[in-house]
């Protein structure tokens, strides 16, 4: 017994090693310093007085919350390139959310930004020590293209004036893997999804779809609508939406090897900021965010209008998007 004891340790030791050193990170606090938007004051409560020291957990941190999460298109490795990811070298941010969550975690709204959106991309600095040029009428997704998470995070900084306290990115291999780690999605369209170029071909009604389905359903946007960015936003939304409801009623604790699963897919496609490089970490962001009901999630997209100088592009609405992010802050 004492054997099995000591292998079923060792098993479970090599599993957080291997999860957490599967998470990559970037220091952007570090990169950016202090010219940024004020940070959200945190509080931490005070544990209520126990008998037993172990009999509680540490209380959570709380406060206003603002994660930047981006859906890249590309990392190198065979996964990523099957489902239709570019190349290691043209990385580009295909989806982009701010998620805001409320001080009392009752709450939480998810702000899409369009990847066409037309804005000044501040001057980045780059790992060699240089930066790059402030560039005006920049599509946003260029941010991430060439400078990466620091840049696509100073750059929506500057759009929204909102300080991003924590930085997700996942690629296509991991957000495929999640899906299926959940046993896949529902989701309903109102209408036929017909696009060759993200192999998606759905009638209208109500689908259960695998991770490489989900995969194609977030990326579509040229068979559905009007072919627009903002088309595809809506179907993004309505996932993360599907995701969630599928989480909630998926009780993975009680399923080790499913939790193992989604774990491994999760972690092997994730980049975050080093406040957020750790399976501790992590779950201590999945504890404070547990207590948001589903009903308390809303999801919008930046009011936009169309670019005077491109009609093929968009810029804010004003007032319409300042108020927006006056409401996060």
């Amino acid at each position: 017994m004492g054997c099995i004891l000591v292998l079923a340790a060792a098993g479970v030791g090599w599993a957080y090693w291997h999860l957490n050193q599967n998470i990559r990170s970037v220091d952007i606090d570090s990169a950016l310093g202090d010219d940024r938007p004020a940070r959200a004051p945190v509080t931490v409560p005070t544990a209520a007085p126990s008998a037993s020291p172990s009999a509680s957990a540490s209380p959570l941190p709380t406060g206003a919350l603002n994660i930047l999460v981006l859906g890249s298109d590309s990392r190198s490795g065979s996964e990523n390139s099957a489902l239709g990811g570019g190349d290691s070298t043209g990385a580009r941010s295909d989806t982009a959310m701010v998620v805001h969550v409320d001080a009392d975690r009752t709450k939480a709204t998810v702000v899409s930004i369009p990847r066409d959106t037309l804005v000044t991309r501040p001057s980045c600095p780059t790992p060699s020590g240089g930066a790059t040029p402030t560039t005006y009428h920049a599509m946003f997704n260029s941010a991430y293209a060439v400078g990466g998470p620091v840049c696509a995070v100073k750059t929506v900084e500057q759009l929204t004036g909102v300080r991003m306290d924590h930085y997700i990115e996942i690629d296509f291999a991991g957000f495929a893997g999640l899906v299926d780690a959940l046993g896949g999605v529902t989701v309903t369209t109102t209408q036929d999804i017909d696009d060759d170029r993200s192999h998606l071909h759905l009638d209208a009604g109500t689908h259960r779809l695998d991770g490489t389905q989900a995969l194609a359903f977030a990326r579509t946007r040229h068979g559905i609508g009007d072919g627009s960015d903002l088309g595809r936003i809506k179907l993004q939304q309505q996932l993360v939406e599907a995701l969630l409801e599928e989480a909630g009623k998926t009780d993975l604790l009680t399923d080790p090897a499913g939790l193992y699963s989604m774990a491994d897919a999760v972690t092997g496609s994730l980049t975050t900021d080093t406040g957020l490089d750790s399976l501790g970490e992590l779950r201590g962001l999945a504890q404070s965010l547990g207590a948001v009901p589903a009903t308390g999630l809303t999801t919008v997209t930046m009011p936009v209008v169309a670019a005077p100088t491109d009609l093929n592009r968009v810029v804010a609405q004003e007032p319409a998007a300042s108020r927006l992010w006056a409401s996060l802050r």
